[in-house]
């Protein structure tokens, strides 16, 4: 149902129901109007400019000059379009942009003067016809260029349709009063002073709104950037350049085709009127034409370009026109048997579309396809591939109809079908440039983001390993060539051996320990022994203990029949490292007197003051089978006084599997300094760890960074079956835990390189819970509204009831204070619901597109917001789509509840606040502990009546200040029910309750 007068913002009056049906926001609204009043009346002026040198110009040249014109057209509006450019550079934007227009109509005055030399005239009509065409590029483009500077990528989708109805508003005017016009001044003076007064009117206008929105227009010209940072600004690398020669054919082509189509349509026009009224048959039909364009383009456009993107929107004219023209010119004009006029109409049919499109869809569309470029070279990318394009196109055009004319004098018939098959190839090809532009827009968008990751799904392996042995091998720092070998161990970790092995005799110690680290973590290989031995039998000062040790270990593994004898000598090595590896060894296979005297060395060893001599000996333990006597000294180590230690030992217990330590792998995520090295032995644990992680993790009543830490974990072991869990979780989860579940299910696929293409089984459970989201999301919309209007009626109260007592007033304000309060932890929660709704999204799409949309999204700029809708709008695919784009989007929550209502995923009945709280209340899973926490202060104040297992249920709330919130409403609803469990509260680990509890007690003694 409507919300009627249960919306927050005022009443709606005939201004906003205007902008309502516009699809206009209110603070867009003042900019939109002056920019729409400017290209108006400019229009209006070189409308009636346009016409009357139209009709002159066919007088004098015929429709057999139209060519000659597009050529010279296309010529001099580049020429102009560069000087635009260029103009940029030495003078403030917003200078260039007002003065543009009247020093363009400068010109067309001394033409009219020279309309009445009899010997030049014959020029100057061809002149005045070449000047107009190129006035109206640059007019557009002055337009373009304005509103890209003054709305962002969102609001320009939604204000530039209206500011370029101008046109067709001027369409309407113009055509109408041309008629009557020509009746009373003459075709002659049309053009001055009448279209004069309006260009001028245009540029003052448009001087206000530059003086109004001074941010919007820089006022330092760009020649005076220093030039280092200037020519970094300006030019176009990569993906940039590539999408303006997209955007250039693009223009290109659409002009082309409109000049192809517009010499057809002049030239029939010509040959039927025989140059009788033919500017009053133009007036009239662009007025036609405007009143149809004005409609579609204020009360479609923006809605076309919102629903269905600008790409699509922009195809409608080339589709259009390579349907269309194949079918109505044959149909009317070749099968007429000679009937000239039937030609004529479907070429009119043809103009009129033609017309209709391009001057909505396309031209609401044209700027936002600039959009993705940076500010500061956007208006330079835009006077090229927009201004130049046009005129190349027009030129381009104009030659291929003289080449088609000479075809047909010399070589074939002159027959209209060949005009028309070069139409439709054209809007074939506009239709491929949009394709690709498309494919390019989104990636152009997200381009700050990065370029994407490496992992072994995109890597060339071999290419790789070759460059990992050339580092190696070069110069270079010691950090870099470790990152080399640590990157290689993620990327190939079976195929670490084959590239560290030969090497390893050649690297220093510390990359040689890396390396022998890394190659025993991927499992030992016979295939390497040759190495290994080759580095044992290096002079003993060559060789690092540390390295000897990996080296004696690696080699004892990967022999099939090792000679357990050898060993014993190296249990009296005077390095520590050394010793512990060669007893850890023996006491996996030697003989009954060769484990004893490795026990006794590993028991001094486990027992020595020395931090050293302690750490690798558990370390080598990390290698024997059975700890045998050796397992007594585990407690002590645990609580052993030294980090290192105690980090040893829970990597011990993992690699050992001692299950009767596991709960201390589990109580090592509980401290920060043993976080980490808990995390790696449970993931060695893998399947084994995950019953006691799955416990950990979902147990509410644990530390919430220790539940998060042991998601993380769960996301680290490399098992199908841990995945499975995740998604497991992550459908019965709600709130907080959701969230944590699904940032490690998202590390997780990531790290395996399918993240944004999960199986369709998982897709469908992702959209589900995106749809759960917004269900509830619906639910705390309602209830801010019904607070909303709650504390509207709570203010009139208190103003009403100053003259009362000092406790009313008192009473009133606190109720105002907690139901803001309130309010304020809701619209908390609803930002946790969009950041779950992004992450969600990470699933189903690619994440560096859904990064860079987070990161817009996130910012307070409304610019980088605008961009941050786009980016989504472009990537993702979602039958909800265009209401996750309203909640994302920095609207009244009474606006999206009525969006959601719309696509029926919520609900709306005023409720009384009493209800609102209980109905909140019966989603406790899903609100946030401080929104709970609101929930219970608010019923204390109002004296609200909640359900006894609302109560019970949140004095057991494993966040303390809620077992604070419900224990202070039971002592204002209910003192009895808490009496009788004050006692039981009295032993609360959290200090807050534990005084509160004190407090009361002692409150209930004073009684």
């Amino acid at each position: 149902m409507e919300l009627k007068n249960y919306w927050t913002a005022p009443k709606k009056g005939i201004l906003s129901q205007l902008l309502k049906w516009v699809n206009l926001r209110p603070e867009e609204s003042d900019r939109t109007w002056l920019m729409f009043a400017f290209y108006t009346s400019t229009s209006i002026g070189l409308r009636w400019s346009e016409d009357s040198t139209v009709a002159l110009f066919l007088d004098q040249y015929g429709a057999k000059s139209l060519p000659w014109i597009y050529i010279a057209s296309a010529i001099m509006g580049a020429v102009l379009v560069i000087l635009y450019s260029w103009l940029q550079k030495i003078f403030p934007l917003r200078r260039v942009i007002i003065a543009i227009a009247p020093c363009m109509f400068l010109p067309l005055v001394l033409f009219r003067i020279g309309l009445h030399v009899s010997y030049v005239s014959v020029c100057i009509i061809f002149l005045l016809r070449l000047w107009v065409d190129a006035f109206y590029v640059i007019n557009d483009l002055n337009t373009s260029i304005a509103a890209n500077q003054l709305f962002n990528i969102r609001e320009i989708k939604r204000a530039f349709p209206l500011i370029s109805s101008g046109i067709l508003v001027a369409d309407v005017i113009s055509g109408f009063s041309l008629p009557f016009l020509l009746l009373f001044v003459g075709l002659d003076n049309v053009i001055m002073p009448i279209a004069g007064v309006f260009i001028g009117l245009g540029a003052f206008i448009l001087f206000y709104l530059s003086k109004n929105y001074p941010q919007a227009f820089p006022d330092t010209p760009q020649i005076e950037i220093e030039a280092a940072q200037y020519s970094q600004k300006r030019r176009l690398f990569g993906p940039i350049k590539h999408y303006a020669w997209l955007l250039f054919a693009f223009f290109a082509l659409l002009q082309a085709m409109g000049v192809l189509i517009d010499f057809q349509y002049l030239t029939q026009l010509n040959s039927n009127f025989q140059g009788k009224d033919i500017a009053s048959f133009l007036g009239l039909l662009s007025g036609i034409t405007g009143l149809c364009e004005l409609g579609m383009q204020l009360f479609i456009s923006s809605r076309a370009l919102e629903r269905f993107g600008v790409f699509y929107t922009a195809a409608t004219l080339p589709i259009t026109v390579g349907l269309l023209m194949p079918l109505t010119i044959p149909l009317l004009g070749l099968l007429a048997q000679g009937n000239s006029y039937n030609l004529l109409w479907g070429l009119v049919i043809l103009k009129f579309l033609d017309e209709l499109l391009r001057y909505t869809f396309v031209v609401s569309s044209g700027p936002l396809l600039f959009q993705p470029i940076p500010d500061k070279i956007r208006s330079h990318v835009q006077s090229l591939a927009g201004g130049v394009a046009d005129a190349f196109g027009a030129g381009t055009a104009g030659f291929v109809i003289l080449f088609t004319l000479w075809l047909g004098r010399k070589l074939l018939p002159i027959h209209a079908s060949i005009l028309v098959v070069e139409t439709v190839l054209v809007a074939l090809c506009c239709l491929v440039v949009i394709w690709f532009l498309r494919s390019r827009y989104v990636n152009l968008l997200v381009l700050s983001a990065g370029q994407g990751q490496l992992s072994a799904t995109n890597a060339d392996l071999r290419a790789f390993k070759q460059a990992v042995v050339k580092a190696l091998g070069e110069q270079g720092t010691e950090t870099d060539k470790r990152s080399c070998i640590e990157l290689l161990s993620q990327i190939d970790p079976k195929g670490v051996g084959e590239v560290l092995a030969p090497l390893l005799v050649k690297l220093p110690p510390n990359l040689q320990k890396t390396s022998l680290e890394v190659m025993l973590a991927a499992g030992v290989n016979p295939a390497y022994l040759p190495e290994i031995r080759a580095l044992l039998e290096l002079p003993q000062n060559s060789v690092s203990p540390e390295v000897f040790a990996l080296s004696l270990r690696y080699l004892w593994l990967a022999e099939s029949d090792p000679d357990v004898n050898r060993l014993e000598k190296y249990l009296t090595e005077e390095h520590s490292i050394i010793r512990a590896t060669a007893a850890a060894l023996l006491l996996r296979e030697g003989t009954p007197i060769q484990k004893l005297a490795a026990t006794k060395t590993l028991r001094r060893m486990l027992t020595h003051h020395q931090e050293k001599e302690r750490v690798n000996a558990v370390k080598a333990l990390r290698e024997a089978v059975h700890l045998q006597a050796l397992r007594i000294y585990i407690p002590n180590l645990l609580q052993d006084d030294s980090l290192r230690v105690r980090c040893a030992v829970i990597e011990m217990i993992a690699a050992t599997h001692l299950e009767e330590y596991y709960p201390a792998l589990l109580g090592g995520l509980y401290y920060k300094s043993t976080r980490n090295a808990a995390m790696q032995a449970l993931v060695k644990l893998e399947n084994e760890a995950l019953p006691m992680l799955v416990e950990l993790a979902t147990n509410i009543y644990k530390p919430e960074i220790v539940r998060i830490y042991a998601w993380r974990t769960i996301s680290q072991i490399p098992s199908l079956e841990a995945i499975d869990t995740l998604w497991q979780f992550l459908e019965t989860s709600r709130g907080n835990s959701r969230d944590h579940i699904l940032r490690a299910l998202l590390k997780r696929l990531q790290k395996e390189g399918i993240l944004g293409s999960v199986e369709q089984f998982y897709q469908t459970k992702v959209k589900t819970l995106i749809e759960q989201e917004l269900y509830f999301i619906g639910e705390l919309y309602a209830a801010y509204i019904d607070f909303e209007n709650q504390l509207k009626i709570y203010n009139q109260y208190i103003d009403l009831k100053t003259q009362e007592t000092i406790d009313t007033y008192h009473s009133g304000i606190r109720i105002i204070a907690v139901i803001s309060l309130l309010n304020r932890a809701i619209l908390d929660l609803e930002s946790d619901i969009k950041e779950r709704l992004l992450l969600l999204l990470q699933l189903l799409y690619p994440i560096d597109k859904i990064q860079a949309a987070a990161f817009n999204l996130r910012s307070a700029s409304a610019i980088n917001l605008a961009r941050g809708l786009e980016i989504l709008e472009h990537t993702i695919n979602l039958p909800n789509k265009s209401l996750l784009l309203n909640i994302l989007d920095k609207r009244s929550p009474a606006e999206k509840l009525q969006y959601l209502i719309a696509a029926e995923m919520a609900e709306y009945q005023q409720m009384a606040v009493n209800e609102r709280i209980r109905n909140l209340l019966v989603h406790k899973q899903l609100l946030s502990d401080w929104c709970l926490a609101c929930c219970f202060h608010f019923s204390q104040i109002a004296r609200i009546r909640l359900t006894t297992e609302q109560v019970l249920e949140s004095l057991n709330h494993p966040t303390g200040f809620v077992r604070e919130a419900a224990i202070a409403y039971l002592s204002v609803v209910s003192p009895r029910i808490l009496i009788k469990i004050l006692p039981q509260l009295q032993k609360d680990p959290h200090p807050l309750v534990a005084n509160q509890v004190k407090e009361l007690m002692k409150l209930i003694v004073d009684c």
